[in-house]
């Protein structure tokens, strides 16, 4: 796990917090300014998740020989996912404040728009239904799967120039990271890629007929997944 790909300079993992307040309350909380509430953090269960997560990472990184000093994690600013980030460097004795952990706006939740914020989550499947048939289409006064994409690239640029030779976790939410990994599984099975870089092989993805896919890679809260 040690080696990075000839086009990326480091390792990715995903993490998708844990079980959250609104996930107990069935909220849509996608605002950057309802996010970033103590009263929108990890439920209980989800604190235990993140443990469980971290437990996990761990041991991955013990049987791949990683050290902990070359482990990064970057994490939305969002409670639930800054929390998350926290109980898993906690596991990994790593400190949440030193320079290993890194806080990155472009890795916030998706922004469904006003007329969906502190909704129902039964209206996710409007939104969803929206995506497949154009992903570039935005929810009324929110984010395209197109909007999302393009901040998500400029965050993996931001962490391709910063980092090297790491094993990089980047923990964030559901549909952010579906995005992700999306464009990243497209990246690694463009054979015929001319690029020799990450981003650029991911710009050259972003096209509506992948975009408009990213539901199937969902995760479940708390769910791990090495993704390059």
């Amino acid at each position: 796990m040690a080696e990075t790909t000839s086009f990326g300079r480091n390792r990715y993992w995903v993490l998708r917090h844990g079980k959250s307040i609104p996930n107990e309350k069935g909220l849509i909380v996608s605002s950057m300014e309802n996010g970033t509430r103590p009263e929108y953090q990890l439920a209980p269960e989800g604190v235990d998740q993140a443990k469980l997560a971290g437990e996990l990472f761990r041991k991955v990184l013990e049987e791949n020989n990683v050290p902990i000093e070359n482990v990064r994690i970057c994490f939305s600013p969002f409670s639930r996912t800054r929390q998350t980030a926290q109980v898993v460097a906690s596991v990994l004795n790593i400190q949440f404040e030193g320079a290993q952990c890194k806080v990155m706006e472009n890795l916030r939740e998706r922004f469904f728009g006003p007329s969906y914020e502190l909704k129902s989550h039964d209206k996710y499947n409007e939104v969803w239904a929206i995506d497949e048939k154009d992903p570039l289409m935005k929810p009324e006064g929110g984010e395209s799967v197109d909007d999302v994409a393009s901040r998500i690239v400029e965050a993996v640029a931001n962490m391709e120039s910063q980092f090297q030779g790491r094993t990089v976790l980047v923990v964030s939410h559901g549909d952010t990271l579906q995005i992700l990994q999306t464009i990243l599984n497209a990246a690694k099975a463009d054979a015929g890629s001319t690029y020799d870089d990450l981003t650029s092989r991911m710009q050259a993805v972003r096209t509506p007929s992948i975009l408009s896919e990213h539901r199937k890679f969902s995760l479940l809260t708390a769910e791990l997944r090495s993704v390059l």
